[in-house]
């Protein structure tokens, strides 16, 4: 079970975490547990802040094609797809490639990209609507720890039963106790979070056999 970072290519943001906490009042947490609107095209204090197109997940693509050795007509699954970019991406790095996105959010699949938006629906990580062994790649960024803890066991069993041996996902965790606190200044949808060493403990405890990462409030 690889730990191993596939997103370095992201741009680091500075997080301003003493604002974030001071801002975090309950209707901001309960607005941004909607997923609506407001999470994702709203003030960013609720949420991303404008949730655009911007290309960054095209090296992404790019590395974890290369990393699992994708097929060009593999087929691919995103869990917690938002509006498809990371997805629309891999279909103009693999036209061949199948692709399908799920997530929780009826506003963010409305809004997805025409590129993608046929082979998206609404759904659930802790029960995916497809067959055993359907998918090269199953992918959740920064998803299912924002279900409680037994459905995001649950929703790992699921990605393990979906995926024919490549999975990867990325948690909230951290490794020391100012990672710690920072972090609970900063979520505001997360429901499952714990220090790194807990999670790797967690995964073969429910049979995740996956490749992980991080969100590090660092």
């Amino acid at each position: 079970m690889p730990e191993i970072n596939l997103l370095n290519t992201h741009p680091h943001t500075k997080r301003n975490y003493e604002k974030r906490a001071e801002e975090k009042t309950p209707e901001i947490v309960r607005l941004a547990k909607q997923f609506g609107k407001d999470f994702f095209d709203g003030d960013r204090k609720c949420g991303y802040g404008g949730y655009k197109y911007d290309g960054r997940w095209k090296a992404v693509v790019e590395r974890m094609k290369s990393y699992y050795h994708l097929p060009e007509d593999a087929a691919i699954l995103d869990i917690g797809c938002g509006k498809g970019f990371m997805l629309h991406d891999f279909k103009e790095d693999m036209p061949n490639c199948t692709v399908s996105g799920i997530d929780i959010s009826e506003y963010a699949i409305g809004q997805a990209m025409p590129s993608v938006k046929p082979f998206l629906k609404v759904g659930s990580a802790d029960k995916l609507d497809f067959p055993d062994n359907s998918f090269d790649l199953v992918i959740s960024i920064n998803s299912i720890h924002n279900l409680p803890l037994d459905r995001c066991k649950k929703s790992l069993q699921e990605i393990e039963r979906v995926s024919r041996g490549n999975s990867y996902i990325t948690v909230d965790a951290w490794r020391n106790e100012e990672e710690h606190q920072n972090l609970l200044k900063w979520v505001l949808t997360a429901e499952t979070y714990m220090h790194v060493e807990e999670w790797k403990k967690l995964f073969p405890e429910i049979g995740y056999t996956g490749d992980y990462w991080w969100f590090i409030a660092d």
